[in-house]
């Protein structure tokens, strides 16, 4: 006879005390009408998540959870309402909000893996991967930058990467998930997704305002880093900030105020674009502020000139207190192979 042992941690994949109380109202309520639900919900959720992390039957549920009739019932009527999606979606954008990034992602990364089928799988849903030599079914999964699972697709492992990924994609629009900009491999070219090359010499990528570029390494022949630094796009605008920021407008302002705001700018972009390979736009962005500083004191003086703006050197910067964006990278470059 089974008995209830809610409350008590009996296999690993049980739900905590803190892990049940996020899940409880995200399920559907109890019906209205007819006989009241017999088994506590805790323990068909954790029936439920034993299956999925053992990976046994659903008659060799043990002895201390509910029968493995109801737990499946309960398991296809869910699954049927949506309710599983509702449950992870939810979940997920808990995550994101702790993280402090938008609930709804704009960029995720899309793969694919064949894997090898029981022989309980029938014909209709199995098929040849000619290029892995399995046979079986292959599985296409969608994940956000965090690793946070968007959608999943499983087919006939014979399903090229092209379709099925377009697939994917459409199930994840038709969710209401609006993705911008999707990672993937070269398998998945030629039909949705447009392949940047990263060899040396190639064009490379742009992404939340980095240009990531693939360069050669001393490491080796087969080797090579992928470097990144400020987009064309970000320091087209963070020069438009600085120019308007030391703009004619701005003349009858004290010299201190316009940098205090221009410190502010530089800091913000600093903070962001320290940890990469940078020094060699940060120079030049130095360089530039120096330049409309010292053109913004010769208009507020009404004077121009050599011997003028001879005098806006880096000590007359210096004692400005102008944020210095040089010396402030944190290069950060990963190795892969070929």
């Amino acid at each position: 006879m089974w008995m209830s042992s809610a409350g008590r941690h009996r296999y690993p994949s049980d739900l905590s005390d803190s892990q049940w109380a996020l899940i409880e109202p995200l399920l559907p309520p109890p019906a209205a009408v007819g006989r009241p639900e017999k088994h506590d919900r805790r323990d068909l959720v954790d029936a439920i998540l034993y299956v999925v992390r053992s990976g046994c039957a659903w008659r060799a549920l043990p002895s201390d959870y509910p029968p493995w009739q109801t737990v499946y019932y309960y398991f296809a009527l869910w699954h049927d309402l949506g309710v599983t999606e509702r449950v992870h979606d939810a979940l997920r954008e808990q995550a994101r909000r702790a993280e402090g990034r938008d609930p709804e992602p704009s960029a995720g990364i899309i793969d694919s893996q064949s894997v090898k089928g029981a022989d309980t799988v029938p014909a209709s849903s199995r098929g040849y991967d000619a290029g892995k030599k399995i046979n079986g079914r292959k599985r296409f999964i969608a994940v956000d930058t965090m690793g946070l699972l968007l959608a999943v697709l499983v087919v006939p492992a014979s399903t090229h990467d092209t379709a099925g990924g377009r697939q994917l994609l459409l199930d994840s629009y038709v969710a209401g998930r609006r993705l911008r900009l999707v990672f993937a491999d070269a398998g998945f070219a030629g039909v949705f997704v447009d392949v940047v090359c990263l060899r040396e010499g190639r064009q490379g990528f742009d992404f939340l305002g980095w240009h990531h570029h693939k360069v050669r390494s001393w490491k080796g022949p087969r080797r090579f880093y992928l470097m990144r630094w400020p987009s064309a796009a970000a320091t087209r605008s963070v020069r438009a900030g600085i120019r308007d920021s030391t703009a004619r407008r701005f003349v009858g302002k004290s010299l201190a105020e316009r940098v205090e705001n221009l410190n502010r700018l530089l800091r913000g972009w600093a903070a962001y674009f320290a940890a990469g390979n940078s020094s060699r736009v940060f120079s030049s962005l130095d360089s530039y502020v120096h330049l409309r500083l010292a053109i913004f004191a010769s208009n507020k003086h009404g004077r121009s000139g050599r011997g003028w703006s001879g005098r806006h050197n880096a000590v007359w910067l210096s004692r400005l207190g102008v944020f210095r964006l040089s010396g402030r990278t944190r290069r950060v470059t990963a190795h892969a192979s070929r």
